[in-house]
């Protein structure tokens, strides 16, 4: 992009990071946002609405404990207050009636160099008294009886983030160099010189599912909060039906909830099961093409699937759709058949992620 003048640089928010254990509501902070509308905070890659936490000075309280995890929790801060003011008054005034001969008088503690007296109600110059001890003040000639003095303080305060409107304030240690601007590392076939992440749809590497018993995706980013699974003209050695299992470190064979029916030129045939989401198949094993999408529904890792195949050959049309809650974030799928024995023998399977 064209712009006038020097390179533009950029850095980043500054940004918390906290490790949740399912127990522990409140949470430090580096600095202490003006309200909870100044930061935006995230568990496990999900935004959460302010409404869910609290904060007082540095600390950041939640209304129910975040879920355990290793640094699954960020305060990003979109903006700093400033550090070091002070409030105190800046400006400080005593009155003195002297006595005869008096010269020292004894003043609020106050910055050398900032006071000013007045003697009678004529302000005394510099040569006139001295005021180097910040808490007393000797004139240079001695009073009457009665003599109005007065002396006039100003306090001295810096905003330490501040930087002055001076030459040479900035250090080259505070400045932050061009940084040019790379590809990342692309997992194919994304069009070069998109970056891969969240809200970025990544695709994985298509398997040919022409053999085995299972086809397993794993690695995946913890960033990811929706995966759906690509059938290619797919099929097996039997006539049963296909399971597609999640996992967070190994696969999760129990504990889903839905099933799956076939539609078409047979009646609907619907089944349940809980060792993952169930793909129904007809009585020829027709090779089936279609999608699957599995997406993260919740913070306690609860993903729910949907989605609907056809098979050209039978032909008939394969609905599926259920539940299931993890461990810990998704970081697998498996594409496996019901009996768990049938092998794979044509077509290919593949993922996008995002």
């Amino acid at each position: 992009m064209a712009f006038i003048g020097n390179t533009p640089i950029s850095v980043a928010f500054l940004t918390d990071t906290f490790s949740g254990n399912g127990s522990t509501t409140a949470f430090t902070m580096t600095v202490a946002p003006a309200n909870t509308s100044s930061i935006i905070v995230a568990i496990t890659g999900v935004l959460q609405d302010p409404s869910t936490y609290s904060v007082s000075g540095t600390t950041l309280t939640f209304s129910a404990a975040p879920p355990s995890g290793t640094s699954n929790i960020s305060v990003r801060y979109l903006g700093i207050p400033a550090s070091g003011v002070t409030t105190t008054a800046y400006r400080t005034v005593t009155n003195f009636t002297a006595t005869a001969g008096q010269t020292s008088f004894s003043v609020p503690s106050y910055t050398v160099g900032y006071i000013d007296v007045y003697r009678n109600g004529v302000r005394l110059v510099s040569t006139d008294f001295t005021a180097t001890t910040g808490t007393t003040v000797v004139l240079a000639n001695p009073c009457t009886l009665s003599d109005a003095v007065v002396t006039e303080s100003f306090y001295v305060s810096s905003v330490l983030n501040a930087i002055p409107n001076t030459a040479g304030s900035v250090s080259s240690s505070n400045i932050v160099s061009g940084v040019a601007l790379t590809s990342p590392t692309l997992t194919s076939p994304v069009t070069a010189g998109t970056p891969t992440g969240v809200g970025v749809l990544t695709s994985g590497t298509a398997v040919a599912s022409t053999s085995g018993t299972s086809i397993d995706f794993t690695s995946l980013p913890a960033w990811v909060k929706k995966i759906t699974v690509i059938f290619n003209g797919v099929g097996t050695s039997g006539t049963v039906g296909y399971l597609i299992q999640i996992g967070s470190g190994s696969v999760t064979s129990s504990g889903y909830v839905g099933g799956g029916n076939r539609l078409g030129s047979s009646t609907g045939v619907p089944a349940t099961s809980t060792a993952g989401f169930l793909i129904n198949s007809g009585a020829s094993g027709g090779a089936k093409n279609g999608s699957i999408a599995i997406k993260l529904m919740n913070t306690t890792f609860g993903y729910v699937a949907d989605g609907v195949l056809f098979s050209s050959s039978e032909p008939n049309q394969y609905l599926t759709a259920g539940a299931v809650t993890l461990s810990g974030v998704l970081d697998r799928v498996r594409i496996t058949t019901t009996n768990g024995t049938d092998t794979f023998s044509a077509g290919s399977i593949n993922i996008l992620y995002e």
